[in-house]
């Protein structure tokens, strides 16, 4: 098993889209559960990627390949993951989305797909998002939480204004909102009046779940 892991992790740091599938249909066939595979696998290996970018040890496409190394196994997963979604009922529907001005998505992807694994309905708008139109869909869709991602310290303020349109509307009671990325810290969270923090794909599943008092 831990073999299988390994390989996951090692196609995502190589950026190596056909060594993931491949990995991605081995842990299939070995029976290994594909939220376990992204747990286990891939978001170790985007966690490392992203670690030495920080350090300066890896660059902005070095982030990209993993990215797409990571999108080619979550093809393989998706639909297994979707399967085992559909035998339970949802825990509840997340709007997830980039903020406006901001076109990075690696770590969002992995929230949504996490998110997804655990049981959660998710609406992903994509990156670049307006804050009207993160209300909008929440709104459409019935939606218990808004998660708002943003990678530039320059975009962070848009998570910001998604509360403050939210206040406006006199929704604010409505939807819990969390956010995250890499200029993200409680402390900021605490300061917009954000109602969470997601520090890692791992931990806004359990920040989420926390919320809306979902049980382990």
């Amino acid at each position: 098993m831990e073999d299988i892991f390994r390989q996951l992790i090692e196609a995502v740091q190589a950026g190596d889209p056909d060594l993931a599938s491949s990995a991605a249909k081995k842990t299939l066939a070995a029976g290994v559960s594909p939220d376990e595979a992204i747990e286990q696998g891939l978001a170790k290996g985007v966690r490392i990627v992203g670690d030495k970018f920080e350090k300066g040890e890896a660059f902005i496409t070095d982030l990209a390949m993993a990215a797409e190394a990571m999108k080619s196994a979550l093809k393989i997963l998706q639909p297994e993951l979707e399967r085992q979604k559909s035998k339970s009922k949802t825990l509840g529907t997340i709007v997830l989305g980039t903020v406006e001005g901001d076109i990075h998505d690696i770590g969002k992807n992995l929230v949504g797909t996490m998110l997804t694994a655990s049981g959660f309905d998710v609406i992903d708008l994509g990156s670049d998002i307006a804050a009207n139109k993160f209300v909008d869909a929440a709104r459409k869709e019935g939606a218990q939480v808004i998660g708002a991602s943003a990678l530039l310290t320059t975009t962070r303020s848009k998570q910001k204004e998604i509360i403050d349109a939210l206040q406006r509307l006199g929704l604010r009671g409505e939807f819990r909102v969390i956010v995250g990325g890499a200029p993200v810290s409680q402390h900021w969270a605490g300061t917009i009046g954000a109602d969470g923090y997601g520090a890692s794909a791992v931990e806004a599943v359990r920040v989420v779940k926390a919320m809306l008092k979902v049980n382990e």
